[in-house]
């Protein structure tokens, strides 16, 4: 480790980065950890990031969009309206694992692509439904996020202006809280400060650092 504490330059010893699976509920602050990593060097991948680039005006899976949900799924300017489509989704299991058919597969193919351009000792990947689609073979290590559902709610609400009865739909559809802190490999809290909160990231980052050093997940 260098004396800053950032991230090594260099695969680990099994000539790939370790990975570290970010997830948590909606409005936990997945984002903010992982700008928390970023801050530190470390290669964040974020499933969401992907997944709008992915649906900008002229790409496939856009058109696949528009073929299974019709054009009241694009604004006047041909962008994806995600707020007609969360309320579609959320309400309607069917038409949530539809969509999930059209992106998870090709999320999964970029965020597999990134990964292999990591040139450090590990990367953090942010993937919101890391447990509720099967996709842990991709990481290493699972790392939860994890808050009251107070927090979250008021969180969530603050950040995108929705109600607590669409909030606890989304949480209702993700995985339960216990099962998800079950499966954790490491936990940061974000019940506290942001100054907690790095802190918390700060620990997690020189651990990884050892385990990449080590060849060991």
């Amino acid at each position: 480790m260098d004396p800053s504490g950032s991230v090594k330059p260099g695969p680990n010893q099994s000539g790939r980065p370790l990975v570290i699976g970010l997830t948590g509920g909606i409005g936990s602050g997945k984002s903010t950890v992982a700008d928390c990593f970023r801050t530190l060097d470390v290669p964040v991948i974020d499933a969401d990031e992907i997944a709008h680039a992915l649906v900008a005006p002229g790409q496939p899976a856009l058109q696949e969009i528009i073929t299974a949900f019709g054009e009241h799924c694009v604004d006047a300017n041909g962008q994806l309206d995600r707020g007609w489509l969360r309320q579609r989704v959320f309400t309607d299991s069917r038409q949530r694992q539809r969509l999930e058919a059209i992106l998870h597969p090709k999320i999964r193919i970029k965020i597999i692509e990134l990964i292999e351009t990591v040139d450090t000792s590990y990367c953090i990947v942010v993937i919101p439904l890391l447990l509720e689609t099967d996709q842990m073979d991709l990481v290493d290590r699972v790392l939860v996020v994890d808050c009251s559902q107070h927090n979250q709610v008021a969180r969530a609400s603050a950040r995108d202006g929705r109600s607590r009865e669409e909030i606890m739909a989304i949480i209702g559809v993700q995985a339960l809280r216990q099962r998800r802190l079950s499966l954790a490999d490491d936990i940061i809290n974000n019940d506290g400060s942001l100054d907690e909160l790095r802190a918390q990231v700060r620990s997690q980052h020189h651990r990884y650092l050892e385990i990449a050093a080590h060849g060991a997940a």
